[in-house]
């Protein structure tokens, strides 16, 4: 089998963000990159089937920066065979980055019989490029996958909805899923690995390579921003029995023409 993982790499979220000078993006000098963490049950599940199927292969795919290749290093340690880097900027949008990962597929000269993505990164919340892909790629697809199991030719995964109730899906291969927190325990990724990843074939492409234009881009961002801080709480001293009706009543008013909340 061809299994293609596809991985994200996310600033830490003990990282300080704050904007760029021009407020286009974050400003990413000195962050900490890790593996988006629902990306780690989709390279756990990936190994998973590949140890399942001899002579399988597993290649992870990254849209981002070359700044570093952790992210992709980590997944090769972990047990992925090679590893795809397409040379892109950070704010690259969900589409064309959609896009990219497709184009970096058929560059690869393999046909994916399953794609595996984490159900969203924790930096941009976009849940989008696993549905974009899957309809690029002509596939069907299912997200937010909590159980998975491979049938003969078939593959039977289990979808986490509202109120805790599951949805059971039979899907034939090629197919696309996309991993939630729970599906697996990801492995960490051995010493002997880590140096065998070291050894392991990386390419680099470029966008245009893939076929992507940074002109087809859907969306612009602008005027980031830190949230205002918070203005200082308000103390009241209600010890004094003869004062507390008077104090409750400031209190009232407050949460209703300060705080609005009642």
């Amino acid at each position: 089998m061809n299994i293609f993982v596809c991985i994200k790499q996310v600033p830490d979220t003990e990282t300080k963000i704050k904007p760029n000078d021009k407020g286009s993006y974050i400003d990413t000098t000195g962050i900490k990159w890790i593996t988006n963490p629902y990306d780690e049950f989709a390279i756990e599940q990936a190994l998973l089937l590949k140890a399942a199927n001899t002579g399988s292969v597993v290649t992870a795919i990254r849209v981002g920066g070359v700044k570093d290749t952790e992210a992709l290093r980590t997944a090769m340690a972990m047990g992925a065979d090679e590893a795809i880097l397409v040379e892109a900027p950070d704010d690259l949008d969900s589409y064309s980055t959609a896009k990219a990962l497709k184009g970096a597929m058929e560059k690869s000269g393999k046909k994916p019989d399953i794609v595996f993505c984490g159900k969203q990164a924790i930096d941009d919340d976009c849940l989008q490029v696993p549905q974009l892909l899957a309809q690029m790629l002509d596939i069907p697809s299912v997200s937010v996958i909590v159980g998975f199991e491979q049938k003969g030719e078939d593959i039977v995964v289990k979808r986490e909805i509202e109120g805790g109730s599951l949805e059971i899906y039979e899907l034939k291969t090629p197919c696309l899923v996309a991993t939630n927190k729970g599906l697996n325990t990801p492995r960490y990724a051995s010493l002997p690995g880590i140096m065998r990843a070291k050894k392991k074939p990386l390419q680099q492409m470029g966008l245009e390579e893939v076929g992507v234009s940074p002109s087809e881009s859907k969306v612009k961002y602008s005027q980031f921003r830190l949230p205002p801080e918070k203005p200082p709480g308000k103390k009241f001293d209600a010890m004094d029995e003869a004062q507390r009706a008077d104090v409750v009543g400031q209190v009232a008013q407050l949460l209703r023409k300060e705080a609005k909340v009642i």
